[in-house]
């Protein structure tokens, strides 16, 4: 299965090990779950785990991004979508997940459009066929 994870699932999964996003980082552990990623999506996901609010150790920051680094797809930025966002940020994640046809996850559904392939955590371990 391919997707896309949003900042704050992988966030959540840091911070909660027993929970939903937790869960679906144990799938891309696992290689059950394939990822995918651009620049942009990477430099997120380094940013927001090293505030300093959230208090994660570095060398889980370190062990985290590097297993998204090697597990990961890396893939070129996909074209821009014309698609209105409250946040822009968020357009990369949406837009790199239809670009391969994959599932954008994330715990903020309603900063994305109605697509049946944006699904909480949640939906995602239920409707998911891994």
């Amino acid at each position: 299965m391919k997707a896309v994870i949003d900042t704050n699932v992988v966030i959540s999964s840091t911070l909660s090990l027993n929970g939903k996003p937790a869960e679906i980082m144990k799938l891309f552990y696992t290689s059950k779950l394939q990822l995918f990623y651009t620049v942009e999506i990477f430099a997120e996901y380094k940013r927001v785990l090293a505030y300093k609010k959230l208090s994660i150790a570095e060398e889980t920051q370190f062990g985290i991004i590097n297993a998204l680094e090697v597990g990961g797809t890396f893939v070129e930025s996909p074209t821009s979508s014309t698609i209105s966002f409250t946040d822009e940020s968020d357009r990369i994640f949406y837009d790199t997940a239809k670009a391969n046809d994959a599932i954008l996850i994330t715990g903020n559904i309603k900063h994305y459009p109605d697509d049946s392939a944006v699904m909480t955590p949640a939906d995602f371990l239920l409707k998911a066929v891994i």
